[in-house]
């Protein structure tokens, strides 16, 4: 996911009343499953990419969706991948062409027929009408999460990302908002590992963050939570909720939830009204796409005050009086 612009051109997805989870047009349950394939740079293990395999994958134990997908491909090979899975007459490809967009583009526009959902950061383009966007716009709980940390937190909290891109980036700053609305004078330190997946390395830039202070992490990658957990200070998760994994030091998660993208897309695919357009919107808290987590062995633990106003801001995100802002440039150190 390297090689790109690191600007994002705004949301285009016009507004519009989305179809409800489950509410398939009559009569496509007698029809046969739809074909669909997922294409992953990463294994499916992954955080990010867990979350599309796990909403195919419900969809498929639902039996809407024939659902294959292949990890672990090279951005070099992800064209050839891509006209593989559509030859072989899947209707819907899913997955993330950040290093390809290009490439992506063009094989896409070689196959009208087959709908295309892919992880990007550029808006969709009208000239490939079969190609249509995502990301994660997990804004809302990333903000919560930040409410809860600056409240478990003396002041000091790292912070470990993969690149230093939109998809990273506006997550780590919902969280410094809500970290700093509770404690203005927080210190953060900021540090990008420059990989997706290497979790070592991410724990070593962890144990050097705690060595400098840092009594809360905030786990953008795999491998700062069990920094957390060695040296006995706090995290907070991103995507997935990791705190059944570590009960003593995961404190709260910002959740994503891919199956209102992934429903939406399906459903416009069987209407036969799939087009280019920006599903990033189905990722927002009140879409469904995010949540905060269960806080699990931490219930009670984190001071009420704190909960009364994730609480309240959660409920004002969900009726539209308040919103949290996408920030998409790089966050600092301070």
């Amino acid at each position: 996911m390297t090689g790109f612009a690191t600007t994002r051109r705004g949301l285009l997805m016009a507004g519009g009343a989305a179809l409800a989870l489950g509410a398939w047009p009559r009569g496509l349950h007698a029809q046969e499953a739809l074909k669909v394939a997922g294409i992953y740079t990463v294994p499916v293990e992954q955080q990010w990419v867990s979350r599309i395999h796990k909403a195919a994958e419900a969809a498929r134990a639902a039996g809407q969706v024939d659902y294959v997908f292949t990890e672990n491909v090279a951005n070099t090979d992800y064209p050839r991948v891509m006209r593989e899975y559509a030859e072989s007459g899947v209707k819907l490809i899913v997955g993330e062409i950040f290093g390809v967009e290009q490439e992506a583009r063009e094989v896409a526009a070689d196959y009208p027929d087959v709908a295309f959902l892919m992880g990007s950061s550029f808006p969709p383009d009208e000239a490939v009408p079969n190609l249509a966007v995502f990301d994660n716009y997990i804004q809302d709980a990333a903000y919560l999460s930040g409410l809860i940390a600056g409240a478990m937190s003396k002041g000091n909290i790292g912070m470990v990302g993969g690149f230093p891109i939109p998809e990273v980036n506006r997550l780590m700053n919902a969280f410094i908002a809500g970290v700093r609305e509770v404690n203005p004078a927080t210190t953060f330190q900021v540090s990008f590992i420059g990989s997706w997946f290497d979790p070592p390395k991410a724990k070593e830039t962890a144990f050097a963050m705690i060595e400098n202070g840092a009594d809360l992490l905030y786990a953008e990658r795999f491998g700062v939570s069990d920094a957390a957990k060695e040296r006995g200070v706090l995290a907070i998760g991103n995507v997935i909720d990791t705190q059944g994994d570590y009960p003593d030091t995961v404190v709260a998660s910002a959740l994503w939830h891919f199956e209102p993208t992934f429903d939406r897309a399906v459903a416009e695919v069987l209407a036969g009204t799939f087009k280019a357009a920006d599903y990033g919107v189905y990722s927002f808290l009140k879409e469904g796409g995010c949540s905060l987590a269960p806080l699990g062995s931490f219930e009670g633990k984190v001071p009420a005050e704190a909960m009364a106003l994730v609480a309240q801001r959660e409920a004002a995100i969900r009726d539209g009086s308040f919103t949290v802002a996408i920030d998409d440039s790089e966050p600092k150190s301070s």
